[in-house]
């Protein structure tokens, strides 16, 4: 085993790249993701049958194909379509599809919006009946109990799942590396396993990392669960 090279500062550094774009993507499909399956979860609920239809179809979709497929139909596929090149050098929103870092970012965050709508959608449902009929009882509006009552609750309750969700997301970000010209942790770690044929220590150094990530991530979820899902806990006599 070789770790000299590993542990070169231009081997260091590539890593180092490959780990902000990791995070940068991770950030940025969360952000947009939880806004738009917050949007998705509140379609799900509404009295609108269409719209509990529309949106439904689409979580089935993104959660019945796999999300490699997702990121070629939207690089390999709708960025290569003639229309939108013809236009992506001066039209927007179509000049965002010439870069990579976008198309990746939109498979991601499209993904995790279809599985993190769902996911609110049930903890939307399954608020106690008598959360609702208090705030009700108070005189607050139905959009004042939404957003007052419901959503705090069933966001605070959905916390464990979603921490999978973000560890999951995490790791399928490294689907990025099969984008050219995107430099993720694991496009780093083939390009130095291309480069010097040492497939086990490139892939075991981005192992590492991704490790140490996912055990960032789930301590402060701990935290965050801990601080918000106190009340739930069993009281101690």
């Amino acid at each position: 085993m070789n770790w000299d090279v590993i542990l070169d500062p231009a081997t260091l550094q590539l890593y180092g790249e490959g780990l902000l774009v990791t995070l940068q993507l991770l950030i940025e499909l969360l952000a947009i993701g939880g806004v738009l399956a917050l949007l998705m979860a509140l379609a799900l609920t509404s009295r609108q049958a269409w719209l509990r239809a529309l949106v439904g179809g689409y979580t089935f979709c993104i959660r019945g194909t796999p999300l490699l497929l997702q990121v070629y139909l939207i690089y390999y596929g709708l960025a290569q379509v003639e229309w939108i090149q013809q236009r992506w050098d001066e039209i927007w929103p179509w000049t965002y599809f010439k870069e990579p870092f976008f198309c990746a970012l939109l498979a991601f965050a499209l993904n995790n919006a279809g599985y993190t709508a769902e996911m609110l959608a049930g903890a939307i449902r399954e608020t106690p009946a008598g959360e609702i009929e208090a705030a009700q009882a108070m005189g607050m509006s139905r959009w004042a109990v939404l957003r007052r009552i419901v959503l705090p609750s069933a966001m605070r309750r959905t916390l464990p799942a979603y921490s999978n969700e973000v560890v999951m997301m995490l790791h399928s970000t490294s689907l990025a590396s099969t984008v050219p010209a995107l430099v993720d942790v694991t496009a780093a770690a083939g390009r130095i396993y291309s480069d010097f044929y040492l497939p086990f220590e490139a892939y075991l150094a981005a192992a590492a990392i991704y490790l140490c990530i996912s055990f960032a991530l789930v301590g402060l979820f701990k935290l965050a669960e801990g601080r918000y899902l106190a009340y739930l806990a069993p009281r101690k006599h």
